[in-house]
């Protein structure tokens, strides 16, 4: 078993455990982590789950031993889009999938090519202080489709994204905090403990509420202005009783001050 789930109330920490491979991913894994994050969405008592690769490395990228067994012009038709439907599986598993809960990514080691890509593809990143990305696939040859061209750029810019993508050099985590590639650096071995500290804050909130900042802040790019200002009215204004509520909180003297402790 290469994938497995640990809870802690409604924060699922989601493990790939392949750590004589850097846990590169294989098509079982990507199946299994594809599962797992399905099971995670559609389960109520889940609000936030915690991606982490066990044994020091947070992915190595696609198996290269893998991919080198694949030949034919149709090897990679399994990963095709339909032209209508959910997509299948992805080569790295869950990257395709559009959930409606927070991941947040707790990196050790390297993070690179596909692992970089699914790294891109949670909401946030604690990397450790030793911990690194880069598109090192750009060494042989292998291009970035797991998402990697489409939310780099959203995260970080078109001229950084680019600098990381044509060169595929490595970027420390120094560096990935600097440039908006990770949200949080911690001492090494730590990536684990801050992100589900991190997971249990996020899971404190009202969900619904959170959910439909969230659902917005992802789904308006490409809209304009005002149709992303009415994407997220419509989408925001059946929370405001549940708001009306948290505000009959405060003036009863919760959150004074910014205190986000006694809610």
């Amino acid at each position: 078993m290469t994938v497995r789930i640990e809870k802690n109330g409604p924060v699922w920490t989601i493990i790939h455990a392949r750590p004589e491979a850097r846990n590169a991913m294989d098509p079982a894994s990507a199946s299994a982590l594809h599962a797992a994050f399905t099971a995670f969405d559609t389960d109520d008592s889940a609000s936030v789950a915690v991606f982490w690769g066990e044994g020091g490395a947070f992915c190595a990228g696609w198996d290269l031993k893998y991919a080198a067994a694949l030949s034919g012009a149709d090897a990679l038709d399994p990963y095709d889009f339909p032209a209508t439907g959910a997509p299948p599986v992805a080569p790295m598993g869950p990257s395709r999938l559009d959930l409606s809960k927070p991941v947040i990514a707790a990196i050790a080691g390297p993070a690179v090519a596909g692992g970089m890509e699914l790294a891109l593809w949670a909401d946030l990143r604690v990397m450790e202080e030793t911990a690194f990305m880069g598109v090192y696939c750009r060494r042989w040859g292998i291009p970035l489709i797991d998402g990697g061209t489409v939310r780099l750029p959203r995260l970080i810019g078109e001229g950084r994204a680019m600098d990381l993508i044509l060169t595929g050099r490595r970027v420390d985590a120094d560096e990935a905090l600097r440039i908006g590639l990770c949200n949080y650096v911690v001492a090494e071995g730590q990536a684990r403990h801050r992100a589900e500290a991190l997971a249990h804050d996020i899971a404190r909130f009202p969900q619904d509420c959170m959910r439909a900042d969230r659902r917005s802040a992802r789904g308006q790019h490409g809209l304009r202005e005002r149709d992303a200002l009415r994407q997220e009215w419509q989408g925001s204004k059946a929370q405001v009783n549940q708001g009306v509520e948290g505000a009959a909180r405060f003036a009863g003297g919760k959150g004074r001050g910014g205190d986000f402790d006694a809610l």
